[in-house]
């Protein structure tokens, strides 16, 4: 057959249009397209490029492929590294699934080196989605010391595009429509954000045959792995922390510390939660239900009554998360650990604010300047400012090696939250001995959170 009867395959605006297709060959990719009546012509995901090539080659149907526009690379590592035991079978586990799976590792465990690993290995224009401007510039450090070539980076008010590329999820989202076409291999970092409704988008729109996927808790909601779905292909490789603890995370223990409120703020604190409580009961509101949260603000929006218990939900909260004997086991914690580098994990700004205001710390939020927080972190990599105190921005990404103590003050009942903060001080290094706190409110909701965000391999046997 001549290529003027042949299938084509172009890329079209994040979408492959699959053009001269005849009726026998309709069963073939059964599935993977829908006529589109504007062109007159079949059109698929970009995501389903891959399939429907390997569908025509091993059906012997001569096609044409105008879809991809990158050619093959000679990406050749340069710091000389060699993989550890955990990094190779991660690495074999990927290969075997045709370079396109998900590979879950905890943090500090080497998930970038296992990316450069992959480059090296598919020879294919590879871009990095990362959901932080910070992970972007650590990753384009990272990758331009193990290739010795310039990576371009897309986010942050950057726009340059070479063969080895960083980019947010949000970046690339706006131009995956122009990109789609233009790499060979998509690696995605803390892939837990991508089965979302948006992020998902920029996985869909790449024609990207080979796929990595990086997450130390891919977990999302009641349907476990499933939503990963076609996005970075099944999952191929898992370790936990404790399978790690001692060789190459730190050595590390959690300490969940349980601490009575003061008299006047128990009083204070159960008066406002039975003002909340009262309120649920009478409305017939559930949280045990999906949508039990949404139920109770629509209430509390449609009188004075719910105003007030609205207010008095978060009051509760503030006491239960904030109380006065939180700020004296912070200090004690300082003087146990003087000299080691501390970080501070809250569930909100207001409370991580109020820890540098009585403490004299540096706080770093989302409202921090970027300039701002390079600085921040730099100074807590040199010990200058030992410790900091954050929200919920170091909860994943930035690369604190430094750190050995973690204290938690207040949080979500995420698992996955309190996982990725444990992750932060376990890094590996010479005779480092990790502990994380827990500080928790004794006889408030908080021991319920707790419970919830613990149910983790990863604390196991802890006290």
């Amino acid at each position: 057959m001549s290529d003027e009867q042949a299938i084509v395959l172009s890329f079209d605006a994040g979408t492959i249009l699959v053009d001269r297709l005849g009726d026998e060959h309709l069963e073939l990719l059964k599935g993977l397209l829908t006529y589109d009546e504007r062109v007159r012509t079949y059109r698929a995901l970009a995501m389903n490029y891959a399939k429907i090539v390997m569908a025509l080659h091993r059906a012997k149907v001569p096609f044409v492929d105008e879809a991809k526009d990158y050619e093959k690379q000679n990406f050749v590592l340069q710091n000389g590294m060699s993989p550890r035991a955990h990094q190779a079978s991660a690495f074999e586990a990927w290969r075997k699934v045709n370079c396109r799976g998900l590979v879950v590792l905890p943090t500090g465990a080497g998930k970038s080196f296992l990316a450069f690993m992959g480059i090296q290995h598919c020879q294919r224009p590879s871009l990095i989605l990362v959901p932080t401007i910070d992970l972007m510039h650590q990753w384009q450090r990272g990758l331009n010391e193990a290739f010795g070539c310039t990576v371009g980076m897309l986010g942050g008010g950057e726009k340059d595009v070479q063969p080895i590329t960083v980019s947010t999820y949000d970046s690339a989202l706006l131009m995956m429509e122009w990109l789609g076409d233009r790499f060979g291999l998509l690696i995605f970092d803390e892939c837990h954000h991508l089965p979302g409704d948006r992020m998902r988008q920029a996985a869909l729109m790449s024609l990207a045959p080979f796929r990595m996927g990086l997450t130390a808790t891919p977990e999302r909601s009641h349907t476990g792995l499933s939503e990963y779905g076609g996005l970075t292909g099944p999952l191929c490789f898992r370790m936990e922390i404790g399978e790690l603890k001692g060789e190459i995370l730190s050595p590390y223990e959690t300490r969940r510390v349980e601490l009575d409120l003061d008299e006047d703020e128990e009083f204070l604190y159960h008066e406002e939660r039975q003002i909340y409580l009262d309120f649920l009961k009478r409305c017939g509101i559930s949280f045990s239900n999906g949508d039990g949260w949404a139920r109770f603000i629509m209430a509390c929006a449609r009188s004075d009554e719910g105003r007030r218990a609205l207010k008095a939900f978060y009051a509760q909260k503030k006491i239960a998360n904030c109380g006065r004997a939180k700020f004296r086991q912070i200090w004690q914690i300082f003087k146990d650990h003087c000299g080691e580098r501390v970080l501070i994990f809250t569930a909100d700004n207001d409370t991580a604010y109020e820890i540098g205001r009585r403490f004299l710390l540096p706080v770093l939020t989302h409202h921090t300047k970027s300039a701002e927080r390079k600085k921040m972190l730099e100074r807590f990599r040199s010990g200058q400012h030992p410790i900091l105190a954050t929200s919920k921005v170091l909860n994943e990404g930035v690369d604190v090696p430094e750190a050995s103590v973690g204290i938690v003050v207040s949080g979500s009942g995420s698992t996955r939250e309190h996982v990725q903060r444990l992750g932060r001080i376990l890094r590996k290094s010479q005779g480092k001995q990790a502990v994380l706190y827990e500080l928790i409110s004794r006889n408030t909701s908080e021991f319920n959170v707790s419970e919830r965000r613990r149910q983790h391999s990863a604390y196991e046997g802890s006290r």
